[in-house]
């Protein structure tokens, strides 16, 4: 918390004389901090489109923006407080965004202050297994924050997947498009992680395929061979995962792409649109695999119950005809001298035969109504 009022009592100086002098824009007067080279992947200046130098730092690049135009967009991988003060500092971010980029652990947003746009993407990783099991872990997620102003875009990531070096170097040939300003990386950003939405839900898709053959596949007895309730449950629960980072995010795209902003192109606006429309998409099956997850499992769990009905019959049957031996052997066990053809020579045969007859009728009684 002392690192946030600090902040605040740095930012507020600085926000008033960038209003003060050019209306929508910030006056950057403090130097940043060297230790945050350790957390900076990549920092870069570019003007029409076109990146002006390899690498320089944050301090330099604010320079240069400021003297000669362009934007900086500066790359973070889990900053800690002492690492990003310097460039919340140089920037003017607010407080409480920063405090949110650096713990992370957020919901997918989009949040307005002053002049930046403060934006959280969840992205998503399947995980590949070679089997599904109850603990295997078939979704990994991270986060990408993106602090978008009127000339820099700080990214700011976090999990050990979601690397956006790819991304940079593949809008670095598309100066046309890099040349709309921080919001085409912002609009670039959208679309790598909903187009990783996409990926993982086919893979998702693939597992619960597998899952649902084994629960209604029929064994050679003609028998369903069910499946593992765990199994099921885990699935269930990544595909939650998946569904928190999906949900929260169609709310963000939709102002986006629909509601006019001074800090997107309009150009830009219209690219926003089509990735709306593929979030939409993957929430309509991540929704879908929820409930096809749960119509799975109370399946398994019938199944379940009817193998121990079948079980119970088939045990009940067994006790039924075991029955009849033991109380004629139980009979005539207890030795009394005036028992029916205790004497006779062909007493044992007789009762034998009997007890044979009886369990032979019984065993094809309870097969004829298949309890056997």
């Amino acid at each position: 918390m002392s690192m946030i009022r600090d902040l605040r009592a740095a930012v507020r100086p600085a926000l008033r004389r960038g209003h003060a002098a050019s209306g929508s824009s910030y006056t950057y007067s403090v130097a940043c901090d060297p230790a945050a080279s350790s957390a900076v992947v990549d920092c870069a200046v570019y003007r029409d489109g076109r990146r002006l130098s390899a690498h320089v730092g944050p301090a330099e690049a604010v320079r240069r923006v400021r003297a000669e135009g362009g934007f900086v967009w500066i790359g973070l991988h889990e900053p800690t407080e002492q690492e990003f003060a310097g460039i919340a500092k140089e920037f003017g971010l607010h407080p409480l965004a920063v405090e949110d980029a650096v713990h992370a652990h957020q919901r997918p947003k989009l949040e307005r202050y002053d002049d930046t746009l403060f934006t959280v993407f969840k992205t998503i990783h399947y995980v590949e297994h070679a089997e599904l099991t109850a603990t295997s872990e078939v979704v990994e997620t991270g986060e990408v924050m993106c602090f978008t102003g009127p000339d820099f875009i700080i990214t700011v990531r976090h999990g050990g997947h979601g690397s956006l070096r790819a991304l940079r170097h593949r809008l670095q040939d598309e100066p046309e498009l890099l040349a709309k300003g921080p919001s085409a990386v912002l609009h670039a950003i959208a679309d790598q992680v909903v187009d990783g939405y996409i990926a993982v839900a086919d893979a998702v898709q693939d597992d619960i395929d597998e899952v649902e053959i084994d629960v209604f596949s029929v064994s050679g007895k003609g028998t369903s061979r069910g499946g593992d309730a765990g199994r099921i449950y885990q699935l269930k629960r990544e595909v939650l995962e998946f569904k928190r980072a999906v949900t929260p995010l169609m709310r963000p795209m939709q102002l986006l792409s629909e509601r006019p902003m001074r800090l997107v192109d309009p150009d830009i606006q219209k690219y926003f649109r089509d990735v709306a429309d593929h979030l939409a998409r993957v929430h309509e099956q991540v929704v879908s695999f929820d409930d096809l997850l749960n119509s799975i499992l109370q399946a398994n769990l019938a199944q379940a119950s009817v193998a121990q009905n079948e079980d119970m019959r088939k045990i009940t049957s067994w006790a039924a005809i075991c029955a009849v031996p033991t109380m004629i052997a139980g009979v005539y066990g207890m030795n009394f001298d005036n028992m029916p053809e205790l004497h006779w020579k062909y007493g044992y045969p007789l009762v034998m035969l009997v007890t044979v007859g009886i369990c032979v009728t019984i065993h094809r009684g309870f097969k004829r109504n298949g309890w056997l």
